[in-house]
């Protein structure tokens, strides 16, 4: 199994994408887990749900669909569902930051990639 972090952002495309194609690849199933921004609605959390499915209705890969609850710590759930499944690779998208947000610790980014306990690929979208 491999799980994927999903967010309706150029980030989370990128990062689905990544994570379908290595499913194809190594004939796993794709769990995904949708979240919300900051500050974002249950209804936009919904709308990603329905782009994840959309995404991958009618595709070769079997896959499953779930939603953090709006307030969960998402790197726990993404590394919880990778233990859980015992899953082979978790796949996250990176966004840019700032230099003084470089410096920040305890990213969900730097957290999965620290503490996950299987293999992790993080993508970034391709240049706008």
């Amino acid at each position: 199994m491999i799980v994927v972090g999903f967010i309706a952002t150029a980030e989370g495309r990128a990062a689905l994408e990544a994570a379908v194609a290595e499913a194809q690849r190594r004939a796993e199933r794709l769990q995904v887990l949708v979240h919300g921004a900051r500050g974002s609605e249950q209804s936009d959390i919904e709308s990603a749900v329905d782009e994840a499915r959309k995404r991958l209705d009618g595709g070769d890969v079997g896959y499953d669909v779930r939603h953090v609850q709006r307030g969960d710590d998402v790197a726990e759930a993404l590394m919880n569902a990778a233990e859980n499944g015992n899953a082979s690779l978790i796949v996250i998208g990176l966004r840019r930051r700032s230099p003084l947000g470089k410096l920040i610790l305890g990213s969900n980014a730097q957290r999965i990639l620290l503490d996950a306990p299987c293999h992790v690929l993080a993508v970034k979208p391709a240049p706008a």
